[in-house]
């Protein structure tokens, strides 16, 4: 093992750790490839082993909503979009915990039987995560950026076009993955370059994201846009699963034209309980495609949704219909969900202005006094909402669905069982409506 001095002090034959400090026993390596087959190999120490740290060891992420509005704002001025990956990330900040190690024969004749202090956030250790991010935040402020409100890994500066127009530019944190918008992006990912090593050739335009592809298209009405596809995600985890049945002698169903199958309800679903190992799929495959849906698969939002409700105690039909649902995804794979920074076309006259001051009084909207200064472009914001009423039919209970769109750019979805029943059509609205806005 070599460079081990970046992440332990390494302490003399006859030298004694100092007071306060737990002893953390350097666990394993692991071996990885990537979605972009890239190599990885990471010593893990053993953090479970060691005592909770006093304080919160929370270490949040870029939300997703916050990644689809920034490329809609990227498209609506015309900014260019670049990211790059911080290399060795968890090395590159200081460990808030005190531990040692005793070194072992990957260490070297030299070292072997010598013990040593951590003092990097090596990975396995409790509170690595949030030692990463807070050193992080640290070099984002000191480059001038200030944290947004509404999501505290969206970070926001102020910098200028070329014709002088000030306007808002981003840099959003995915533990390491870093995403710039800019007018001048490299030059923003260069001056993080300054305090993080950044992977050589990762600055560049966004290619895979979170495991989405990602890719720049030009509209019909000549703009151009940003479009996600979770097509290289979708296919390699249809064939892990064939794979998987395979094994067992099954195979997916060769036409599924509908995520579910016609009219399966799966609250009246009375097939024999999974057993363990087939409980542990249905819901290993659950949680993958949530993430699908969370990469742009809008399309089975509320199927997957519907048999989410169902972790604890799966029937054996659930399992099939999952099946079901990557058998409709391995035949449209290729779907693309698209950022279009467009304006949308809007009949303002079916919105009639109602008064109504005589109910609420003359009340004005309450601005935080510390939001940021709006700057560049304004966003036109629309949302769809429905519900059916008591659609779940065992308990009665109503489904909300609802998509909100910056605009023409989808940027966020939901399907919800509501909590509470409703006796009339007008009540399971009026509470999708709410949870909504």
């Amino acid at each position: 093992m070599k460079n081990t001095a970046v992440a332990f002090k390494h302490l003399g034959e006859n030298e004694s750790v100092p007071p306060g400090y737990e002893y953390a026993p350097l666990h394993h390596l692991i071996f990885d490839v990537k979605m972009d087959f890239t190599r990885k190999a990471r010593l893990v120490f053993g953090g479970h082993k060691t005592s909770d740290p006093a304080g919160s060891t929370y270490a949040g992420v870029v939300s997703r909503e916050s990644v689809r509005i920034a490329f809609t704002y990227a498209a609506l001025l015309g900014l260019d979009v670049m990211a790059a990956d911080i290399q060795n990330a968890y090395l590159s900040a200081p460990c808030s915990q005190k531990y040692y190690t005793v070194c072992g024969p990957e260490f070297g004749n030299e070292l072997q039987g010598h013990k040593a202090l951590i003092v990097r956030a090596l990975y396995g250790g409790k509170s690595s995560g949030k030692d990463f991010r807070d050193h992080l935040r640290d070099c984002m402020e000191h480059l001038g950026y200030e944290s947004c409100l509404a999501d505290p890994d969206v970070w926001m500066r102020q910098n200028e076009m070329d014709d002088g127009t000030r306007y808002w530019e981003y840099m959003l944190l995915y533990t390491d993955d870093c995403l710039s918008i800019s007018r001048l992006p490299r030059k923003a990912l260069e001056d993080l370059g300054k305090y993080f090593t950044l992977k050589p050739g990762s600055i560049g335009p966004p290619k895979i994201y979170l495991g989405g592809k990602v890719s720049q298209i030009d509209l019909p009405n000549g703009s151009k846009a940003w479009a996600f596809s979770a097509s290289q995600y979708v296919q390699e985890a249809v064939r892990t699963l064939e794979q998987s049945l395979a094994e067992k002698g099954m195979k997916l169903v060769v036409s599924a034209s509908t995520p579910l199958t016609g009219g399966y309800r799966p609250e009246l679903d009375v097939s024999p309980e999974l057993d363990v190992d087939d409980s542990a799929q249905y819901q290993s495959l659950i949680g993958i495609l949530r993430w699908i849906v969370e990469l742009g698969r809008i399309d089975i939002c509320c199927e997957v949704s519907m048999l989410s409700s169902h972790l604890a105690l799966p029937p054996e039909g659930h399992l099939q219909q999952v099946y079901h649902i990557f058998a409709y995804l391995k035949a449209k794979h290729n779907a693309r969900l698209v950022i279009d920074a467009t304006y949308p076309t809007i009949d303002i006259s079916k919105f009639t202005r109602q008064d109504w001051s005589s109910f609420y009084g003359e009340v004005k909207e309450e601005v935080p006094n510390n939001a940021p200064t709006p700057l560049g472009c304004e966003f036109v914001m629309r949302v769809y909402v429905d519900a059916d009423h008591a659609g779940e039919q065992l308990t009665r209970r109503s489904r909300t669905g609802f998509l909100v769109f910056l605009n023409m750019a989808p940027i966020y979805w939901l399907s919800k069982k509501q909590n509470g029943v409703e006796t009339s059509s007008f009540g399971s609205e009026f509470v999708a409506m709410k949870q909504c806005c």
